[in-house]
């Protein structure tokens, strides 16, 4: 038991981060009823862990090659503890928003070292046997999210799906203790708090100015202040990157087409599969009167199941295919799955958006497994980690933009109705027709500009744990 020990460790925290991406998913019309929240608040309580975890994401990856991915591992466990407790206690959507943050933070270092503690700790088959379970419990997550969110929600409050971390990060910090060693990346790895602190401000900013857009126009003067001060940050971020010997992202990875292209797809794919699903949930609970359990099974199961039976049975295959095809199709079934759901009407049921969720789950299992070896793939050797944690920041930076965009899209459209019932149904078609523009957009971009096609890095290698802790999980799954 002691052998495995590293592993329970990792994959406790593992599951617990990433099922906390979409377990408030569907407690949001609670946390609504009992804080006062506005849709825009709400949209924070969602993005404002999905960003933290994206912006610190790679600079925790450096900061704990610097100092030891177990110290980091363990102070990241338990910073999320405690922010999930003043998730708990909140009596304030601005707490609530906040303690989210700080629970991103605690997030991003520890899923910043998951990988790299894997790869000193387990080597032969054993590491084999450790990846396949971590990338297993990954795609698990993302089914139990919403499932997990309902039951809690439904039978003991919306403030159980964060008091149920306690225990669970108690476990993660006992096994971690017991059973894992100090390890460090190579001398003299440096954290690039600059790049880090501009990346951080650009993304905030523009989220801020896409959720205040959909409530106060998109020509009032804090819109305006908040595109501005994402630009500047961005361009400051570049022009750090480009200076500093150590970049958090080293921006040449960017001159292989493939590379960049493989990123937007990164972002579109997270936002089209999976930012729309908040809406769905408020069509399903406020409109349909359906139950936090019943809205987890109707809005995430369909997808969780046919992506992970595809996944099963032809996983090897598409690995094995051209990234370009892989990816590219993928996309497009996500897209085909996104304008399928878009036909709701005021007297629709709740299962008519399931053809649509099994259509969009098989583009799901085809695209992140192979998405996250193919960025590998377009990268130098010497950069894989960096690449690989790139995957991962840019998939939650495009869920947490992609809600902003939807939210957005859909209190506009709901703004213009006088029916309750037939507004949110078509609110909800717009915002599909969108997210299935974005994965059309993106499925074109990676059919026409990927044409690296190199062999995806076989199961259970290292990814370059001295260079970044990071790795993309090749599951399926909002996270």
């Amino acid at each position: 038991m002691r052998k495995w020990s590293p592993l329970l460790a990792v994959c406790i925290g593992t599951f617990m981060l990433l099922v906390d991406v979409t377990i408030v998913t569907v407690a949001l019309p609670a946390v609504a009823g009992d804080l006062h929240a506005s849709l825009d608040g709400l949209q924070w309580v969602l993005d404002g862990y999905a960003l933290a975890l994206a912006a610190l994401l790679l600079g925790a990856g450096a900061l704990a090659d610097r100092h030891g991915r177990r110290r980091m591992y363990l102070a990241g466990t338990v910073v999320f503890a405690a922010a999930s407790l003043l998730c708990a206690v909140a009596n304030s959507a601005g707490l609530l928003i906040a303690a989210r943050f700080l629970q991103g933070a605690g997030g991003a270092a520890m899923f910043a070292t998951t990988v790299a503690l894997l790869s000193v700790t387990y080597s032969g088959k054993d590491r084999g046997v450790a990846f396949g379970v971590w990338g297993a419990v990954n795609g698990a997550a993302a089914a139990a999210g919403p499932i997990v969110g309902g039951l809690l929600t439904e039978h003991l409050g919306w403030r159980w799906i964060f008091l149920v971390n306690l225990p669970v990060s108690l476990l993660a910090v006992w096994f971690t203790v017991r059973g894992v060693t100090e390890s460090k990346g190579r001398p003299g790895t440096r954290f690039d708090l600059p790049g880090t602190i501009a990346f951080t401000v650009s993304a905030a900013a523009v989220t801020f100015a896409l959720i205040r857009g959909g409530e106060a126009g998109w020509t009032a003067p804090s819109t305006s202040a908040a595109f501005g001060i994402s630009a500047a940050a961005l361009v400051a971020f570049v022009l750090i990157e480009r200076a500093t010997e150590q970049p958090m992202l080293d921006l040449r990875l960017f001159r292989s087409a493939s590379f960049g292209t493989l990123m937007v797809a990164a972002v579109l794919v997270q936002a089209a599969a999976f930012a729309y699903l908040p809406f769905v949930t408020v069509w399903l609970q406020e409109f349909l009167h359906k139950g936090p359990v019943d809205a987890g099974l109707l809005g995430a199961l369909p997808m969780s199941i046919a992506s992970f039976v595809v996944a099963a049975l032809g996983g090897r295959l598409l690995q094995r295919l051209a990234p370009r095809w892989t990816v590219g199709i993928g996309l497009l079934l996500i897209a085909a799955g996104d304008l399928l759901q878009a036909r709701l009407t005021a007297s629709s049921p709740a299962t008519a958006l399931i053809p649509g969720l099994v259509v969009a789950g098989v583009g799901v299992a085809a695209v992140l497994p192979v998405l996250s070896s193919a960025a590998l793939s377009a990268a130098p050797p010497e950069r894989s980690g960096m690449a690989s944690g790139a995957v991962n920041t840019f998939r939650q930076l495009g869920f947490a933009l992609g809600v902003a965009v939807f939210g957005a899209v859909f209190s506009h459209r709901l703004a213009a109705h006088q029916d309750p019932r037939a507004g949110v149904a078509d609110a909800l078609n717009q915002t599909l027709f969108v997210a299935g523009g974005l994965a059309l957009l993106a499925g074109v971009l990676v059919l026409l500009l990927v044409r690296h096609a190199a062999a995806a890095p076989s199961a259970g290698r290292p990814v370059a744990p001295a260079t970044s802790g990071v790795t993309a999980a090749a599951t399926s799954g909002g996270h």
